[in-house]
């Protein structure tokens, strides 16, 4: 690993082009700064600098190698900071963009109890299932179900849940339960919108293999909050997040089916514009998210209660 000199050693020695000045800022003799750099050059068997009689300036290597060294001692300062600093820091003006269904039955309930506990921090909450442009729309953070696919974005990954098909009692009196999934062919199922366009494509797996089956129902809708409530109502089969049914399956609202069938994740990730652009406040809030999620995830793993074969 390195030793935070050597990274402030690297950012010192090129923003003034001179080693021994390097090492004067940091308090260091010559000897030692120049043993640092060396070291880390050999770890990386890059060259990170020219040198010349004069100064030194970085490679093109260096240069990328420099960008990470600022990130990493930013990160390391901003979370001395949040440890260090009392809860009444972490304050401002957050703006969320979360799915639908997720944000108003999951996220809404905690983002509640993180105003609580701090109550100097602001929200603005964007319910959709469209996907913000971070760059363009006014969001700071977007928490988005499935996987990315912009390599642009910085992501934290939350939680990893896994899609399920999802009746009400009623309807799988009414219609029978299907065993299979060629079966939803003879089923009403309830369909919404991703970024892709219409979620009629539903995959499985039996062992190794996949299972593509084209769906079709009399109902459609971009929100995907709303499949779940017609699902609950009786009107067909929903192909839903485990994270966004889990309550109505324990309340006996709806029964999961195809079980063994059903075994695609869905990651769900917080992402921003950049490093930098994630304040204190943003970081200690997506370390709340992550330490809930884990707690639904082990209380997931104890119950498994509700579902039909």
């Amino acid at each position: 690993m390195y030793a935070i000199t050597d990274l402030q050693l690297l950012i010192h020695t090129a923003d003034t082009g001179s080693l021994s000045q390097a090492a004067r800022i940091l308090g260091i003799l010559p000897a030692t700064a120049s043993a640092s750099l060396k070291r880390v050059e050999q770890r990386l068997n890059t060259r990170l600098f020219a040198r010349s009689t004069r100064s030194m300036r970085l490679t093109p290597e260096g240069e990328i190698f420099l960008e990470y060294c600022r990130d990493a001692l930013a990160l390391l300062q901003e979370g001395e900071s949040l440890l260090s600093s009392s809860k009444d820091a972490i304050q401002g003006h957050i703006r969320l963009s979360m799915p639908s269904d997720i944000g108003r039955n999951v996220l809404l309930p905690w983002l509640n109890d993180f105003q609580t506990a701090h109550p100097d921090v602001k929200f603005t909450m964007q319910f959709s299932d469209r996907v913000a442009d971070l760059f363009r729309d006014a969001v700071d953070v977007a928490i988005r179900s499935g996987k990315l696919s912009d390599s642009t974005l910085v992501s934290q990954q939350l939680a990893v849940g896994r899609r399920v098909l999802v009746a009400s009692p009623d309807y799988l009196d009414r219609r029978g339960i299907p065993s299979k999934p060629e079966d939803l062919h003879d089923h009403n199922c309830l369909l919404f919108y991703l970024k892709q366009g219409l979620f009629n494509q539903w995959r499985f797996q039996n062992g190794k293999q996949h299972i593509d089956i084209k769906v079709q129902g009399d109902r459609m809708t971009d929100d995907a909050s709303i499949a779940r409530q017609w699902a609950v109502a009786g009107a067909g089969i929903a192909y839903k997040s485990w994270i966004d049914v889990r309550e109505d399956v324990r309340a006996g609202r709806l029964a999961t089916v195809l079980d063994d069938y059903c075994r695609e994740e869905i990651p769900l990730n917080a992402v921003y514009p950049h490093r930098n652009s994630a304040s204190p406040t943003v970081r200690a809030l997506l370390v709340f998210l992550r330490t809930r999620f884990d707690a639904l995830e082990n209380e997931n793993v104890r119950s498994k209660s509700g579902r039909l074969k």
